[in-house]
């Protein structure tokens, strides 16, 4: 069994073949998802698993060096934002408009698909390098 907190097979299968600056998106239940993208999808029920108990479980095994977020996330959903910003720390942050942030979708390694039901709960994280 895994030792770390992750244990979503098909996340930490995504995670551990990612390089430098890869992409893995985090997105809420209506998060539109590209034909050829792959699809992790683990939403089970409204709000379940969250937006951002999803968020910090990757966390723990993704090393990040960027966060891009739509800046409508900042201003519809300012509190989720806030809580994005906590969770990532000291990380840049670059702010797109969710348009651009859905067509950058079909650049990422997967989407990881949550039952989040916060108006654009939805971010794509750059991998970073642990040295």
């Amino acid at each position: 069994m895994r030792k770390t907190a992750l244990l979503n097979s098909q996340i930490s299968e995504v995670i551990s073949k990612m390089g430098h600056t890869d992409t893995l998106a985090i997105g809420d239940c209506g998060l539109p998802i590209p034909d050829g993208t792959k699809r992790i999808d683990i939403a089970l029920i409204k709000n379940i698993p969250g937006f951002l108990e999803t968020l910090t479980s990757i966390l723990t095994e993704l090393q990040i060096e960027e966060v891009i977020v739509a800046k409508e996330t900042f201003e519809v959903s300012p509190q989720l934002f806030n809580d994005i910003k906590i969770a990532v720390g000291d990380v840049k942050i670059t702010f797109i408009t969710h348009e651009e942030l859905k067509s950058q979708l079909k650049e990422c390694k997967a989407v990881v698909r949550t039952g989040e039901q916060t108006p654009y709960a939805n971010v794509i994280l750059k991998s970073g390098v642990v040295f």
